[in-house]
């Protein structure tokens, strides 16, 4: 389970000595990317190497996984995908719906939850965050499997305030 604040680099994570790297100056987990979905075989080989410490980011389209900055859609279920990642060890999927991403018009909540219902695995709502109405609809459904959410545009445009999202989800969940 994630658990705790923890600091993510966003860098292209190509070599398990660049994730040793940033596990041993202290960082809890690494988030792969494109590189898991194009050669799932280093998804595997990085969870064996540090279990524990492997956070997956699933981006789909209408379902469908994108990689590449989103410039490219797979015919690949990002459901499914998380299942395979679920066997090699992964300790966490985020999951964005691209469709959602930066527009402000809310959190797909069905598709997180069948995110959520398609694997064992905790789940990181990304996308769409708009209010707080958000949040509260995540927290309804984070039984399902959503252990967390990231925001933000939200928080750039002013429509949730990252205090008060943070003090209702530790009172609510």
């Amino acid at each position: 389970m994630i658990s705790s604040l923890s600091l993510l680099p966003e860098e292209k994570l190509h070599r398990l000595a660049t994730i040793e790297h940033y596990l041993n100056a202290g960082v809890q987990y690494v988030i792969l990317g494109t590189k898991a979905v194009k050669e799932p075989a280093f998804v595997k080989e990085a969870c064996d190497a540090f279990p524990g410490h492997i956070i997956v980011g699933l981006d789909a389209k209408k379902g469908l996984v994108a990689t590449d900055g989103w410039a490219e859609v797979s015919s690949i279920k990002a459901t499914e995908l998380a299942k395979q990642f679920e066997s090699d060890g992964v300790s966490a999927i985020v999951y964005t719906d691209i469709d959602r991403d930066g527009m402000m018009q809310g959190v797909n909540i069905e598709a997180t939850v069948q995110m959520a219902q398609a694997s064992s695995l905790p789940i990181i709502a990304s996308g769409g965050v708009t209010d707080m109405q958000d949040i509260e609809r995540l927290l309804r459904v984070a039984a399902s499997g959503i252990c967390g959410v990231i925001t933000g545009r939200a928080i750039y445009e002013g429509t949730i305030d990252l205090a008060l999202a943070q003090q209702y989800c530790d009172q609510n969940a």
